[in-house]
C-alpha cells in the first residue's frame, strides 16, 4: 500500500491526532497514514516568527522520519499556511502539498474564493501565500476569526456557531463562489454547517486528502531525489544527513 506522511509543522501532539483521525477516515484504506508532530516550534503556528522556525521544523522532521527508514509516496504539510513547503519540495524527492494549497485548487474549480479561518495575524500571511501560489487572483477575501485555531478546537461547540456565521458572511461579503474552511484543528466541523452556507464549503483538510490520492496516482511527479545539497551547520544530525 502507498503510503502519505504527514508533517505537522506545530508541537501539539492532539493536533496530530486530530490530522490522523480525519485523513484515515477521508482516504478510507487507499494510503496508508503517518503523522508526524514537529520536534521543536510553537504549539500553534499564528504569526511570522512562529511560521519562520515551523518551515525549519518541517524539515527536521522529514529529514528525522527519511533517516529511520521512512520512505512515503507523497508528504502533506499539515497546517493551513504550508510552512516549509517550497523548501521541502526541493529535497524530499517525493510530491509535496499542503493543507492550503491543496483547498486553494479545490476552491478555485468553482471560480472566486473566500478564506475563512481563525486567528488574526494569519490574513497577510496567507494572502502572501496565496499570491506566491498563483492564486492571487481567485482569492476574493479573507475574514478571520479572533480565536485561534488553538482555541477554537478547545470550544466545538462554540467554534462551529462562530464559525458557520463567519463562513456565511464571506461568502456574501466578498461575492464568493466558494468558501475554505481552513486550520488543521477545525477538521471535519465544515461538514457540521455547511449546508447553511450559500455556496461550497472546502475542508482543508478534506482537499489535502484529495490531493494526496492524485498524487500518488501519478497525477504529481517528482523530480530528484532525497536531498538538499548543502553542507548544513548546527541542525539535527538527520538533516545534516540529507544535506
Amino acid at each position: 500500500m502507498k503510503r502519505l506522511l504527514v508533517v505537522n509543522p506545530n508541537t501539539s501532539a492532539s493536533v496530530s491526532a486530530l490530522l490522523q483521525q480525519h485523513l484515515q477516515k477521508q482516504l478510507e484504506g487507499a494510503l496508508a497514514v503517518h503523522t508526524l508532530t514537529a520536534r521543536f516550534g510553537a504549539p500553534y503556528i499564528a504569526s511570522e516568527a512562529t511560521y519562520a522556525v515551523a518551515q525549519h521544523a518541517v524539515l527536521d522532521a522529514w529529514a528525522s522520519a527519511h533517516a529511520h527508514g521512512e520512505r512515503p509516496d507523497a508528504i502533506l504539510i499539515g497546517c493551513f499556511g504550508d510552512p516549509g513547503l517550497f523548501a521541502l519540495r526541493d529535497g524530499a524527492g517525493v510530491p509535496v502539498g499542503g493543507l492550503a494549497e491543496a483547498a486553494f485548487a479545490a476552491a478555485a474549480r468553482h471560480g472566486r474564493f473566500a478564506v475563512v479561518t481563525g486567528g488574526e495575524r494569519w490574513r497577510p500571511m496567507l494572502d502572501r501565500l496565496a499570491s506566491s501560489l498563483g492564486f492571487a487572483a481567485s482569492l476574493a477575501g479573507i475574514h478571520t476569526v479572533a480565536p485561534s485555531g488553538a482555541q477554537l478546537a478547545q470550544d466545538p461547540v462554540g467554534a462551529r456557531s462562530l464559525l458557520a456565521e463567519a463562513c456565511r458572511e464571506a461568502a456574501t461579503r466578498f461575492e464568493a463562489q466558494a468558501v475554505i474552511l481552513g486550520g488543521a484543528g477545525l477538521a471535519g466541523m465544515a461538514g457540521d454547517f455547511a449546508a447553511s452556507v450559500p455556496v461550497p464549503l472546502i475542508d482543508s483538510v478534506s482537499a489535502g486528502a484529495e490531493w494526496a490520492l492524485e498524487a500518488v496516482s501519478g497525477g504529481e511527479t517528482a523530480a530528484t531525489p532525497p536531498g538538499f545539497g548543502v553542507a548544513w551547520q548546527n541542525v539535527s544530525w538527520e538533516l545534516e544527513s540529507l544535506g
